[in-house]
């Protein structure tokens, strides 16, 4: 069926999901002898299924989520020490509805960001709201919002959204604003809105980032008053593949040539 007489009006309606399928579910009804509402129905989810695809692309773009750090992608083999049950709970981002935060800790190259971005991917799917950024980038950008006027609209952002995931904390120092606005955040985001939070460093050195320590306690206290902590152990995937790739290399210079 090269043209069916519904596809302009479908077109025209903006039902392309309709529109891409319609040959398909016209031979589908025909061949098995489908009513009209039941050919009409099929249609329909083919348009539901579309739009929800589509909304999901333009909320993953908007994120900043990885759409390559799945769940399904983490090899929890090479991190034993993750609980697994604990994450998959987490994966279910009852722990969103409910406003509670996530610490992900553990030394560089464990996983824990490709956690956090998973942990996003779950939420984006679930419909909710995920800005995902590094620490000192998501504080620089609102730093230079003040002088381009969008301070308020970007605030508002990382205040509104259901899941803010602050990647690599403590890596980089934040200076005088950016200890002040983070901490705005957390206190402004305090039983409204769930935080997840990957560090290398342990929670014992978090305290001095503040460079205040009353600014500290307070920040952490609500921080931590619903909170998941999740602490990886072992090595880092990129040293442990780079190995890998090198005794691999090593092996195959060795062996022998054709005689």
């Amino acid at each position: 069926m090269l043209t069916h007489p519904l596809l302009p009006k479908l077109r025209q309606l903006k039902l392309s999901g309709m529109a891409l399928t319609l040959d398909l579910r016209a031979d589908q009804a025909h061949a098995q002898g489908l009513g009209p509402i039941e050919f009409f129905a099929l249609l329909l989810d083919d348009e539901l299924e579309r739009r929800d695809q589509a909304r999901l692309a333009r909320r993953l773009a908007q994120s900043g989520c990885d759409d390559q750090k799945s769940l399904a992608r983490f090899d929890f083999a090479a991190a034993p020490g993750v609980n697994r049950h604990l994450i998959q709970e987490l994966a279910t981002c009852a722990f969103v509805a409910r406003h509670e935060n996530v610490l992900l800790l553990g030394p560089t190259g464990v996983g824990k960001s490709h956690l956090g971005h998973a942990l996003g991917l779950e939420a984006l799917k679930r419909d909710l709201r995920v800005l995902a950024r590094p620490t000192h980038r998501l504080l620089t950008e609102l730093q230079a919002s003040r002088a381009t006027g969008a301070y308020h609209r970007l605030l508002a952002r990382v205040l509104n959204v259901d899941l803010l995931i602050l990647d690599d904390f403590g890596l980089q120092s934040l200076g005088v604003q950016g200890i002040q606005d983070l901490y705005d955040i957390i206190a402004e985001r305090y039983e409204h809105g769930s935080i997840l939070i990957t560090s290398n460093r342990a929670f014992e050195e978090w305290p001095p980032l503040f460079n205040n320590d009353l600014l500290a306690s307070a920040a952490l206290d609500r921080l931590t008053h619903h909170v998941h902590v999740v602490t990886i152990r072992g090595q880092s995937y990129r040293q442990t593949s780079r190995r890998k790739e090198a005794l691999t290399s090593a092996l195959s210079s060795s062996e022998p040539g054709p005689s």
